[in-house]
């Protein structure tokens, strides 16, 4: 998803940090065991972190796949009931009403035009048409940097997404491919927030912009802008003061940063970047398109995805939006944000089905 993150540099595994993200939870900044690990040649590895996200993902799959299974067990034959028991079961997956019937829809096209009546092909449809989804909304829109000058990178979110911590996991990304990294805490209303994010740029090895509190956040980034240059940042990502998608005074300030961050690098910021907390399902939904609407996110983070059993909100916010998924985060650890990878999102939802 981004050339950068092919290149690894070694750290040390004693470097260690536990900041608090929005919700009190705390995180460690980095838990390797074996730096060595960290090569992603070889299939042993890539088998290794599918297997991970396997197990991270099992509250969905032991709330959706399995239960699709249980479903289709001793059926024979496709009927109207079996229809209307996976509609229900689709729609309390979090796949949202809308994408439910879509993928139905779909569903009963083919198996019409097939002349099928196996239960097994419905799953195997719904899961390609899942994936179809999910990679429509990633197609030729990945993240580029551009040709002069650092790459830009703004930061939204309600309060307790966990937005601040994954600013800090992604920086990290970014400094072990060998990139220098400035974070800017344009989060001027909550201390903790600039607090938490100097904690990250300590441990990781990179600058953060900070002002007083209560300092006009357009004004910490036009500042923070003028560094730029001299120190010869590759990028920059700014944090944004946790807000509800619907307070439109504080929508309207992020528009301001915005123009502000234009005006002093043109072009900028080259990516928007909107972090949504999995576990809120819905209101999930009414987040993205509430931010969308106001500065035109290009790209998602979904956290906590190990922390919840509706992980289908991953595809019906693709579906919804056809904004690309740039993140996960499935867990506390620093390699717990994985760059989102369709196939492998389902091959890991879809995957064999665990012994009884």
């Amino acid at each position: 998803m981004f050339s950068w993150f092919k290149k690894k540099t070694k750290i040390d595994p004693a470097d260690t940090v536990k900041p608090e993200d929005e919700s009190g939870d705390e995180l460690a900044l980095n838990s390797e065991k074996n730096p060595e690990a960290e090569d992603p040649a070889g299939p042993e590895k890539k088998d290794a972190l599918r297997g991970n996200l396997r197990n991270r993902l099992a509250r969905t799959r032991e709330s959706f796949v399995k239960k699709i299974d249980l479903l289709f067990k001793g059926k024979v034959t496709i009927d109207q009931d079996l229809f209307e028991e996976l509609e229900e079961l689709l729609v309390t997956a979090d796949l949202g009403v809308a994408t439910t019937v879509e993928l139905l829809e779909e569903a009963r096209r083919l198996i019409d035009r097939d002349k099928s009546d196996d239960p097994a092909m419905l799953k195997k449809v719904l899961q390609d048409k899942m994936l179809e989804y999910l990679k429509q909304a990633g197609a030729d829109t990945v993240m580029v940097p551009p040709e002069k000058g650092p790459f830009v990178i703004m930061v939204l979110g309600v309060n307790g997404v966990g937005k601040t911590t994954t600013i800090g996991k992604m920086a990290y990304k970014f400094k072990q491919a060998g990139k220098n990294v400035m974070l800017v805490a344009a989060d001027t209303f909550r201390a903790a927030a600039s607090e938490q994010l100097k904690v990250w740029g300590d441990r990781i090895g990179v600058k953060v912009v900070v002002s007083t509190e209560g300092s006009d956040p357009s004004s910490v980034v036009y500042d923070a802008f003028d560094l730029v240059g001299s120190g010869g940042y590759d990028v920059v990502i700014v944090d944004t003061a946790g807000r509800m998608h619907t307070r439109v005074n504080l929508v309207e300030e992020l528009k301001k940063i915005k123009r502000v961050m234009d005006k002093k690098i043109s072009g900028a910021p080259h990516e928007v970047m909107l972090v949504i907390d999995a576990t809120t399902g819905q209101n999930g939904i009414s987040q993205a398109r509430h931010f969308n609407e106001a500065v035109d996110v290009t790209g998602l983070t979904l956290t906590k995805l190990d922390g919840t059993a509706k992980g289908g909100i991953v595809v019906n916010i693709c579906r919804e939006f056809n904004i690309p998924i740039r993140f996960i985060g499935v867990g506390e650890q620093m390699e717990d944000l994985r760059d989102f990878d369709p196939d492998e999102f389902v091959e890991a939802l879809f995957g064999r089905s665990d012994p009884d």
